[in-house]
């Protein structure tokens, strides 16, 4: 199946080459009035090699079909993390790499969905949304009533993000992934 270099995302496959690729990042480039093209990051599903590529937008691509599964995180192990396939209950570990600075929100039992190439984890997508404990913030400042004033505050798991003053120890809030914002309290 073909797609076009603009509609790729970060996750995505493509077979170039022979060789399977995840898409690592892309960029949309568009200089004065010269043509606009893709600037495009892969990895080699293989050999984890990195190479950057230069696509019209309306170059088209082979997409490379990934065998989706949901996993459920358990814990981290060292260089890797160790995932449930909730319906046969196989653990898989899948290296560390693939979650990359994200890992500070994963949390025991949450669900990821992982992309496997011949048996092998490629990517690792994790929920918009979790919920973590707040293990360490200052204490609320009484009369300190100034809008939009917010503190730092250390979640389970080394995730740094601000909160609104009335946010304690020990609640649970709810944590953006892509962005690493305060979304409420759970």
């Amino acid at each position: 199946m073909s797609i076009k270099a603009s509609d790729l995302r970060k996750g995505m496959g493509v077979t170039r080459d022979n060789q399977i690729w995840v898409v690592h990042s892309t960029e949309h480039v568009a200089k004065g009035n010269k043509r606009s093209y893709m600037q495009i990051e892969l990895k080699n599903v293989k050999t984890g090699q990195l190479i950057k590529g230069r696509f019209r937008v309306d170059d088209p691509l082979e997409q490379a079909i990934f065998d989706r599964k949901a996993m459920e995180y358990l814990y981290s192990d060292g260089d890797s993390h160790v995932v449930m396939d909730p319906e046969s209950y196989d653990q898989t570990n899948i290296p560390a790499n693939l979650v990359g600075d994200k890992s500070v929100y994963l949390a025991p039992n949450i669900q990821l969905e992982v992309c496997f190439v011949d048996g092998k984890a490629v990517t690792v997508e994790l929920p918009n949304t979790v919920e973590l404990t707040v293990v360490d913030t200052s204490p609320q400042v009484k009369g300190a009533t100034a809008t939009n004033q917010l503190k730092d505050a250390v979640c389970e798991g080394g995730a740094r993000i601000k909160v609104p003053p009335f946010v304690e120890n020990g609640q649970v809030v709810k944590v953006d992934t892509r962005s690493g914002e305060y979304l409420g309290r759970a």
